[in-house]
């Protein structure tokens, strides 16, 4: 399978995005287990002051380590992403590379991975094991729910499905199209936001018509099925006015993400993959600094 070959033609390239996969689970990585006597040398931080108050003497939470973390793979498997990606390549091959990619650093990190994926009239859940014949399992899920007799995608739908019935901190990357979130899906992301790590890669949309070159047949929007005219798609005028509003959505998407502080990037193509991947966790892992150091900052004022 391509997605096979492709991890394991990269392996080495790979490795470098090890250490910025890894920041984004730095920290204290420990669940709660049990409450204790504080002893002299315990972290004041980790007093639990409930607790203190009424049992007259302070008590301390003891942690346990979390040795493996869950990844999630939420991907849009909607007809939408049967369409061509600016690359000229299908948007779903673009699809399965980035979420191998993800796969295989959590693998060789030694977390479980999961896929959640879906359109419009279902969202389909594989729950997070460790293993790469697992993620090519996951990998071929998402190669075969991409049709253009699919159902249209719905990411909104997979969101909600997360925040209704998955337990459990995750770091998610949600891999889908071109797609601006409207107010109620903004709340949605700020609720998943909160109790996970978010993680944003778009698969850009093809343009019009190729610069330069010639459309000799019509094309067609495969989420709505309806027909693009050649000549059409060739106008100078549309064209511009194409590429206008595909900036300002891109402009839009972006100031939706930065504002909700969800670390987002986009690739045309499975050569933009690996850079698109490193900025994102680098993004991610920048924004995780600052707004631990704002916190910081704000305990120290208080």
């Amino acid at each position: 399978m391509k997605s096979r070959m492709f991890i394991f033609a990269h392996r080495r390239t790979l490795t470098l995005l090890d250490g910025e996969y890894g920041s984004v689970f730095k920290g204290r990585s420990l669940d709660f287990d049990e409450l204790r006597a504080y002893v002299p040398g315990d972290e004041v931080r980790d007093i639990d002051w409930k607790a203190t108050a009424r049992h007259g003497s302070p008590l301390i939470k003891r942690y346990v380590a979390v040795r493996r973390h869950s990844v999630l793979l939420l991907v849009d498997t909607g007809r939408n992403m049967a369409a061509e990606a600016s690359s000229g390549e299908a948007k779903k091959d673009i699809a399965v590379h980035a979420a191998g990619v993800m796969g295989y650093l959590a693998s060789r990190h030694g977390d479980d991975v999961g896929l959640l994926h879906g359109n419009e009239a279902a969202s389909l859940y594989v729950p997070p094991r460790a293993g790469e014949e697992h993620l090519e399992r996951l990998l071929r899920d998402v190669d075969s729910q991409i049709t253009l007799d699919s159902p249209t995608g719905n990411i909104a739908k997979q969101l909600d499905y997360v925040l209704r019935y998955l337990k459990g901190r995750l770091l998610i990357v949600v891999v889908a199209d071109e797609f601006l979130p409207d107010d109620t899906t903004e709340a949605l992301l700020r609720r998943l936001r909160a109790r996970h790590e978010v993680l944003w890669l778009t698969i850009q949309d093809a343009e019009l018509a190729p610069a330069g070159g010639s459309v000799v047949q019509d094309s067609t929007d495969v989420r709505t099925a309806e027909t693009i005219p050649s000549r059409l798609a060739m106008d100078s005028k549309v064209r511009a006015a194409y590429a206008t509003a595909a900036k300002e959505r891109t402009r839009r998407r972006r100031d939706t993400f930065r504002r909700l502080g969800i670390a987002e990037e986009q690739a045309g193509g499975s050569d933009q993959v690996l850079t698109a991947i490193f900025t994102l966790l680098e993004k991610h892992r920048s924004r995780a600094a600052a707004t631990g150091n704002r916190a910081k900052g704000g305990s120290r004022a208080g």
